[in-house]
């Protein structure tokens, strides 16, 4: 399942925008922040100087050579640039991901002695809700009754279910992490927006 989730976070739209900022954090301005790769353009923009005039730099007999370091530092600094934005652009469609699967979580809360199926937006803290097998949970809470395997890799990136049971030291639950085996009752714990 989690290999599903990692090729939608790896898009051709992520991929594009990564190429293209992998370009505009050339601007030294942006590459400062890391200096590192930093030092490794300006060594770059020294290399392509001595490849446009090897006259100035005493370098006629060496221009082969610096085309190909030049291209070996222009691809580091663009590999380290596409790295780290395809970092980013995976990190916010995942962050966009989770935020939007909490929007759509519908909740079985307990009212009285039924269930009533509600929108995960009008719980509030102190609602009962029981979780099922294969469904979200659909808010932050504690486990007050039940046991259950809960897959919380859209948070925390672990691939292995966790365990989750009342009174125990695993009982609290992330909303929009999805229950993998068996039911619990969650006692929510924070209102709409204060997760």
């Amino acid at each position: 399942m989690s290999t599903v989730k990692r090729k939608k976070l790896l898009t051709g739209p992520i991929l594009l925008s990564a190429v293209k900022d992998s370009f505009i954090k050339l601007n030294p301005v942006t590459l400062i922040k890391n200096p590192v790769m930093f030092v490794v353009e300006i060594g770059t923009i020294i290399v392509l100087l001595m490849v446009l005039a090897p006259g100035y730099f005493n370098a006629e007999k060496s221009v082969g050579f610096n085309i190909t370091v030049l291209f070996i530092l222009l691809f580091t600094v663009l590999f380290a640039n596409f790295a780290e934005a395809l970092a980013e652009g995976r990190g916010k469609a995942q962050a966009d991901s989770l935020k939007k699967t909490k929007q759509d979580i519908t909740a079985n809360k307990l009212v009285g002695g039924s269930v009533k199926t509600v929108s995960s937006s009008e719980l509030r803290k102190g609602d009962i809700v029981i979780v099922s097998q294969g469904e979200l949970i659909p808010g932050d809470g504690e486990v007050i009754e039940g046991l259950a395997s809960v897959d919380e890799s859209a948070i925390t990136g672990e691939s292995a279910p966790v365990i989750k049971e009342a009174g125990g030291d695993f009982g609290s639950v992330t909303g929009g992490t999805r229950v993998v085996s068996d039911e619990i009752k969650v006692k929510i714990t924070s209102d709409p927006g204060e997760s």
